[in-house]
């Protein structure tokens, strides 16, 4: 897929193409995005659902509902995260991507952390001014 983005897990048994690159960059620190990643946050990147494709493991996918309408996926032979997604409400139709699972290199122009009013009591960002 040329111009795409390509992703897998950490054993590589699910891997993934974003055929659009990714927006509205976060660094999250609420509690859920800390425990889903085991670390001080988690940086994401949404697309639209119909621009994320699944090219190896399917399967190798489970999904968890950490809330009504949030669904995490993660890779269920190493346990990496690679997804989150709300299932209703303004951004349904787009998924977010976990950066870190990203084996193209993607500069993004903006990124923001957000919920650091729920950052780890051990971790003291550095943010920039946008």
């Amino acid at each position: 897929m040329a111009g795409a983005y390509q992703g897998s897990c950490l054993c590589s048994a699910v891997s993934y193409a974003l055929i659009a690159p990714p927006k509205a960059v976060s660094h999250c620190h609420c509690s859920q995005c800390r425990k889903g990643h085991g670390a001080a946050f988690a940086s994401y990147g949404s697309v639209p659902r119909s621009a994320l494709r699944i090219l190896r493991g399917a399967s190798s996918i489970k999904t968890f509902a950490s809330s009504p309408t949030v669904m995490r996926e993660f890779c269920v032979e190493c346990g990496s995260t690679l997804f989150w997604s709300r299932s209703e409400g303004e951004f349904a139709d787009w998924i977010s991507i976990a950066l870190g699972t990203l084996d193209t290199p993607f500069l993004p122009q903006k990124q923001k952390h957000i919920h650091v009013d729920c950052a780890a009591p051990w971790y003291t960002p550095t943010l920039s001014k946008d």
